[in-house]
């Protein structure tokens, strides 16, 4: 039998042997610092009988899976604490996730601060005690007799929805015992440092129409320092939290009486999406973009011609009753089937194509309550949004120009090194969930596929994450609580063309239907909005920022020239305001600091007499007084380059 380790060496082996065997063989050092095990791409215990050739990846706390598989076992010594502690506790599930772990639990009293701290020192004693970590499998039958027999119901449904031959494994450690998959530690005396972050509410399996659980949300460490870096980073997160911040610098609120998920853009934040929307807008023109405006709703004709109707309808805002209306509108949640009707407007040829048609659109989108926060996950949004058809010959190249379009704006934003692509391709044992044949799908996957290796792309296969009319490229990006969320989406259709009737004659004479690729090249601005406050902690590179100068009057005999200096920026488009209080010069500049204005211009008698400013930079402090024309021209080449 030999085992191909991830450099490209072989170990061979003449019987069955475990990974935690074969890492030992490897390094006793690799074996102390090792977590899990990659078994052909499978993410597995170190306690997994290797019996056939295959390739191995031993995996430790640096890796992602290696922190899942180590924080996985953390979470079930939670609930073995929980349950020692709250013996009357029902347990629902408890994964692993990016940032640590979390479990949710069926218990009606709830959970208080204190008692984290009990359950905490709970878990702390169960990882001194150190039981033996052991994985079993039982039957169908077996297995739900026991999770029966141990009073917990939720266990009961899980097992009951797996399908027919599935394995169902077991975990028990000491007293412990909980329906698992795994993978886990081979011991928990790895787990050095621990802290539960958070109590929140969570309805069983998402659903608001099932209970509501509490969940417990916590992190582990193999060494303590690393816990001290993970909790200054929270705090730094908790201080760069658009939904916070965002509130300070009064760039957005929100009103109960309008309703969640509808954001207010104040005059600050309305000043930064025009910005965007206007540069977006203007570089798309450039690269042979047309613009349409479309209307915000449709007939229901238009939703289940497109399949949206049947595909999306949950997510959408419909206006009447089939049953009871002649005609039934619904807010549009995209612009796709609107644009095509641009398409529509009049027979096309070879000639006409690639026709980028694009927009600034307001869509409307129907989400749980549960899912909302801030400006990341909202019920309305603006995007920029846009439908390219083209022939096939011409597909890749395309496809190639929305992927540059999409580098260039998360370049020049400060966002580009942040993200990360995901292929979004559909789940065949989910058809229902999808239009068109398999075939199609296959063609439209392996076209994508070729593109984006072609590209040199770096992504990683979301299986069942594709649209229902065609795969994708998404582009992801984490806020600063490590939710990840897709912030530009590029989609190849070849489907939804045929539906609507979309031809164009080609060089033959004959009728074909053009490829369509669905794309957006900066996203969704409230989102993006949201991103940009979390990165630069509300301090926006100067063409963003919606105050780009502050003059600060030193006393009210300086106001005449200061209002001159606001009179001249003004005309030259430079965004900027006049602080004629009469407080203290020091207290002035502090509130222009603490409203992170990147340039502040003082003006006294020395800057009077000589017709200078005295300014003063956001990130480099005072820079001593220079003549109004010198600053003009420098604060308008930052604005022109878009300087970071």
């Amino acid at each position: 039998m030999i085992i191909t380790l991830k450099d490209g060496s072989t170990k061979e082996y003449d019987a069955p042997v475990s990974c935690e065997k074969v890492c030992a063989d490897i390094s006793e050092g690799l074996l102390r610092a090792a977590t899990a095990a990659e078994v052909d791409g499978k993410t597995v215990d170190l306690r997994h009988i290797i019996d056939k050739d295959c390739t191995l990846n031993i995996l430790t706390f640096d890796t992602l899976e290696g922190q899942k598989a180590y924080w996985h076992t953390t979470s079930h010594i939670l609930a073995q604490a929980v349950k020692r502690l709250y013996p009357s506790v029902k347990l629902a599930i408890g994964p692993s996730i990016d940032n640590g772990f979390y479990y949710d639990f069926d218990y009606d009293e709830g959970f208080t601060n204190e008692d984290l701290e009990k359950i905490t020192a709970e878990m702390k004693k169960i990882i001194k005690e150190n039981p033996p970590i052991e994985r079993f499998v039982l039957p169908r039958d077996e297995a739900l007799k026991k999770v029966n027999e141990m009073g917990e119901p939720y266990k009961a449904e899980l097992i009951s929805e797996l399908p027919e031959g599935e394995e169902i494994s077991f975990y028990k450690q000491g007293d412990f015992t909980d329906l698992c998959a795994g993978p886990h530690l081979l011991s928990m005396s790895k787990i050095k440092a621990i802290k539960l972050t958070a109590i929140t509410g969570a309805y069983w399996k998402g659903n608001s129409d099932n209970k509501m659980l509490k969940r417990i949300y916590g992190i582990s460490f193999p060494k303590a320092t690393m816990l001290d870096e993970y909790l200054e980073m929270i705090e730094e997160a908790k201080r760069r939290d658009h939904n916070k911040l965002g509130r300070e610098l009064e760039l957005f609120t929100t009103s109960d009486l309008i309703g969640q998920g509808l954001p207010i853009l104040l005059p600050k934040g309305a000043r930064i999406i025009q910005t965007l929307q206007r540069w977006v807008e203007d570089e798309e023109q450039k690269r042979g973009w047309q613009l349409t405006k479309t209307p915000y709703m449709a007939k229901s004709d238009l939703y289940k011609l497109s399949g949206h109707w049947d595909h999306y309808q949950d997510g959408m805002f419909v206006l009447g009753d089939e049953e009871k209306d002649k005609e039934v509108f619904a807010l549009r949640p995209m612009t796709c089937p609107f644009q095509y009707q641009a398409y529509l407007n009049r027979g096309r040829s070879y000639r006409d194509l690639p026709m980028r048609l694009n927009e600034t659109s307001t869509l409307f989108r129907n989400e749980a309550s549960g899912e909302m926060h801030g400006l990341i996950r909202v019920r309305q949004f603006t995007i920029s949004e846009g439908h390219l058809m083209c022939t096939p010959e011409q597909l890749e190249e395309e496809f190639k120009g929305c992927l540059e379009l999409a580098i260039y704006m998360l370049k020049t934003l400060g966002l580009y090194e942040d993200v990360s692509y995901r292929f979004s391709q559909w789940d065949p044992a989910d058809k229902e969930k999808y239009i068109g044949t398999e075939e199609q799908w296959e063609e439209a996957q392996g076209v994508m596929k070729t593109i984006l290796d072609d590209l040199g792309i770096d992504y990683k296969i979301g299986i069942g994450e594709a649209a229902f009319y065609g795969p994708k490229l998404d582009i992801q990006i984490k806020n600063v609580h490590g939710k990840e969320d897709t912030l530009i989406t590029i989609q190849i259709d070849q489907m939804l063309a045929e539906k609507f009737g979309m031809e164009y004659v080609d060089k033959q004479g004959e009728k074909k239907n053009p490829y369509i690729i669905h794309r957006t090249s900066i996203g969704c601005y409230e989102r993006t909005l949201a991103l940009l406050i979390e990165k630069y902690a509300g301090a926006f590179p100067t063409w963003l920022s919606p105050v780009q100068v502050k003059i600060l009057a030193i006393a009210d005999r300086h106001l005449d020239y200061a209002y001159e200096v606001k009179e001249e920026l003004f005309h030259r488009g430079i965004r900027v305001e006049v602080d004629d209080r009469s407080e203290k010069i020091g207290y002035k500049i502090r509130e222009a600091q603490l409203e992170k204005v990147p340039y502040m211009l003082i003006v006294g008698d020395k800057e009077v007499e000589n017709k200078e400013v005295g300014v003063r930079k956001r990130s480099e402090g005072d820079k001593g007084a220079v003549s109004l024309e010198d600053f003009i021209a420098t604060i308008e080449e930052e604005i022109r380059t878009k300087a970071r």
